[in-house]
C-alpha cells in the first residue's frame, strides 16, 4: 500500500472508533512558516504533516481536498492539496514559490481572519470545518478575539504545538470565556515525526465529536 493509503486506513480506524464515519466536513490546515520552522520544512516534516492531514480530508470531504494556508508575519492561501497533487506539495507550492513570504516572525491573527473569511463569507456551506493549525510556539494572544468571534460559526480550530517552545497562549484555550461553544482544542507534540498516524489522528479528532454535538444543539450546524 502507498503511504497515503496507509494513512487513510489509520484515519478510518480512528473515525470508526469516534463514530465520525458519517460526518462530512471541509478540512483545512494552517502551517507556521516562521523562522524557527525552517529545519522542519527542510527535513520534510511539514510535507509529512500535509500528507497526514490530507488523509483525514479524504475521509471527511466529498472531494477529498485539503485547504492550505501558510503564515509568518504575512500569510498565503495556497492551492488545495489533493491525492493527485500531494507529492512534493510543500516544495512546489511553498519553498519554491517566491510569492510566499517565509521564515519571518509569526502573526496568527491575520491568517485566522482569512480562514474565517473563506468559510463564512466566500464559500458558504452547511458542512462544518475542521481546521488543523500547526504552530511551533510563541502564538500571539490576539488569536483569542478570532476564536471568540468565530464560536458561533461552523469552524472547529484544532491547534497542534510542535517543538519545545512556549505554548502558554494555546494552553489556555479550554478556559477561554465568552464563546457560544468551545470551538478550539490544543495538544503538544515535541516531535510530530515520531508519533504514529493512529495516535496523531486520535489526538486530532479528540474534541471534534463533542464540538459537533454542541454546535448542533446551538443550531450552529444543521
Amino acid at each position: 500500500m502507498s503511504g497515503i493509503s496507509l494513512k487513510k486506513k489509520a484515519a478510518t480506524i480512528v473515525l470508526e472508533k469516534k463514530q465520525l464515519t458519517d460526518v462530512t466536513a471541509r478540512v483545512g490546515v494552517v502551517l507556521d512558516i516562521s523562522g524557527s520552522m525552517r529545519k522542519l520544512y527542510k527535513e520534510g516534516v511539514v510535507q509529512e504533516v500535509v500528507e497526514r492531514v490530507l488523509a483525514v480530508a479524504s475521509q471527511f470531504d466529498d472531494d477529498g481536498d485539503l485547504d492550505v494556508w501558510v503564515y509568518d508575519n504575512e500569510f498565503s492561501r495556497l492551492p488545495e492539496a489533493t491525492e493527485a497533487t500531494f507529492m512534493g506539495y510543500v516544495e512546489k507550492n511553498i519553498l519554491s514559490n517566491d510569492s510566499v513570504h517565509k521564515f519571518g516572525r509569526n502573526d496568527e491573527p491575520k491568517v485566522m481572519e482569512d480562514v474565517i473569511r473563506k468559510y463564512t463569507k466566500e464559500e458558504l456551506s452547511d458542512d462544518p470545518v475542521f481546521l488543523v493549525f500547526i504552530n511551533d510556539g510563541g502564538c500571539k494572544s490576539g488569536i483569542k478575539k478570532f476564536i471568540v468571534e468565530s464560536s458561533g460559526q461552523p469552524i472547529f480550530w484544532q491547534f497542534v504545538g510542535i517543538g519545545d517552545s512556549n505554548f502558554d497562549v494555546l494552553r489556555k484555550l479550554d478556559t477561554m470565556g465568552g464563546r457560544v461553544v468551545d470551538n478550539a482544542n490544543f495538544f503538544h507534540l515535541e516531535d510530530i515525526s515520531q508519533v504514529s498516524d493512529e495516535e496523531l489522528y486520535d489526538q486530532l479528532l479528540n474534541e471534534f465529536p463533542m464540538w459537533l454535538k454542541e454546535a448542533k444543539e446551538k443550531r450552529i450546524l444543521r
